[in-house]
């Protein structure tokens, strides 16, 4: 994450502009010119809605959407990750010191990461795999929602994904601006306070608030919309679908837009935060307060950056969803939520473009602890550090212009959702106009982002 703290050990990233394949400034213009194309195009040659829900997908054989559904595969998978977890909380405790256990890469690792990558490709995983939503079934709590008094309280509306996005928040503070994002004690403190607020909004709400509050299982369910499959709301079977239709299918909520805040202005803060500038800034800074230690004030100061930048990405696009014409107030106000999906694919355009390296690398430093989880010299399935491959720390600019296109894509498709779904709610005549601002708005991501990625 970042330097000079314990878990340094697994930043991220390699090398800088200069490892660039081009110039950094053709990167930023290429990247500028791909977008305006695309918008130009889509808004010239694109007239009518194409993408939508209602959109029907290719139905997979019947045994495909039995076998998932099946109490054998869910429970088997449920119980595999729990056992996991319980693997892992092992190694936390009785295993060997700092960079070296197992913990901070499977939290950072492969769950913050990996769990995107898995979800994208499969749906939203975490709802199956959960250990608490596990255990909350093993304790046949799921039971007591069918009875006559089902949970304590109803989930109030109002409050939509706001949980989740406190969370989120919570998780990107600790890893980005904590004193000591890598501590075995914080990142252990973290996970109790996290499993005592799902416990007990789970006993108050009822599962019901596993799929609000859980930042894990939001953040699952949010980038799972790019998903290639889904069930199909009319037959009920798993079917192949065009993940465009499969993103309109991201639920409305209050908070949906801060979810998706959190995510994407947390990532460019993380690549914000390893700028010199930055961390000379922070070093002169909390140097010159003395009524906080130094690790505190510096805290400080990059709790306040972080929150600068998801409070910037959240009122750009909530001021650029709004800046159109020829619609009611009603509508309007409506218009920031029901754009939000549109956010997706730029979210998981920067972090595969942000921690790729980090996962496929890092991510086998972190198996391989795992085969030796209490440091005694263990090589369970043969696992070895020498078996650790560093493929993309090797190939800069391989890696780099892979980084370039998830970035670039991420945005593309963002702009081409923005559009279609734009037909859907804007009038005819506003349908050009009114889109204007936010394909400013996400051309100016697009700027920001390769520059913080690259350039800082």
């Amino acid at each position: 994450m970042t330097s000079g703290r314990s878990v340094s050990v697994l930043a991220h990233g390699v090398g800088g502009s200069t490892d660039l394949p081009v110039p950094l400034s053709f990167a930023l213009i290429g990247a500028a010119w791909a977008l305006t194309a695309t918008f130009g195009i889509v808004a010239l040659a694109w007239k009518t809605p194409r993408f939508g829900p209602d959109k029907p997908g290719r139905d997979l054989p019947r045994w495909v959407t039995r076998t998932v559904d099946s109490s054998f595969v869910r429970w088997g998978a449920g119980l595999t990750a729990l056992l996991f977890a319980v693997w892992v909380v092992i190694a936390a405790v009785f295993g060997p010191d700092g960079s070296d256990n197992a913990l901070p890469g499977v939290f950072y690792v492969l769950l913050w990461v990996g769990l995107v990558a898995v979800s994208v490709l499969t749906g939203p995983v975490w709802r199956v795999i959960s250990p608490l939503r596990t255990v909350w079934r093993l304790l046949g709590l799921t039971r007591r929602e069918t009875s006559d008094r089902p949970v304590v309280r109803t989930y109030p509306p109002s409050w939509g994904y706001w949980p989740a996005a406190f969370g989120l928040l919570a998780f990107v503070w600790l890893e980005l601006a904590s004193p000591d994002a890598g501590s075995m004690v914080a990142i252990t403190s973290w996970l109790l306070a996290y499993t005592a607020a799902m416990a007990l909004g789970a006993w108050v709400f009822g599962s019901r608030w596993f799929a609000r509050a859980d930042p894990f299982e939001v953040y699952s369910m949010a980038v799972s919309r790019l998903a290639p499959f889904r069930r199909s709301p009319v037959t009920g079977r798993i079917a192949t679908v065009n993940p465009m239709n499969h993103l309109t299918t991201m639920p409305v909520r209050p908070g949906v837009l801060a979810v998706l805040a959190v995510l994407l202005g947390s990532t460019a803060f993380d690549s914000f935060s390893q700028s010199p500038a930055f961390r000379n800034f922070v070093d002169q800074r909390a140097a010159s307060l003395p009524v906080l230690s130094q690790a505190w004030a510096a805290s400080l100061l990059r709790t306040a950056g972080l929150v600068v930048f998801v409070v910037v990405v959240g009122v750009t696009f909530w001021a650029a969803a709004r800046a159109t014409g020829g619609v009611t107030a009603q509508r309007r106000r409506k218009l920031p939520g029901e754009l939000a999906h549109s956010l997706i694919p730029i979210v998981v355009g920067y972090v595969f473009a942000h921690y790729l390296s980090y996962l496929v690398e890092r991510g086998q430093e972190t198996v391989v602890r795992l085969a030796d989880p209490l440091g005694r010299g263990w090589h369970l399935f043969g696992l070895d550090r020498a078996d650790v491959q560093y493929v993309l720390s090797q190939h800069p600019s391989v890696l780099w212009s892979i980084k370039v296109s998830c970035v670039v894509i991420g945005h593309i498709v963002a702009v081409v959702a923005a559009h279609d779904r734009a037909l859907h709610l804007l009038p005819r005549r506003h349908q050009i106009s009114g889109q204007v601002a936010m394909m400013l708005t996400m051309v100016g991501y697009t700027f920001m982002g390769l520059y913080l990625l690259f350039g800082g």
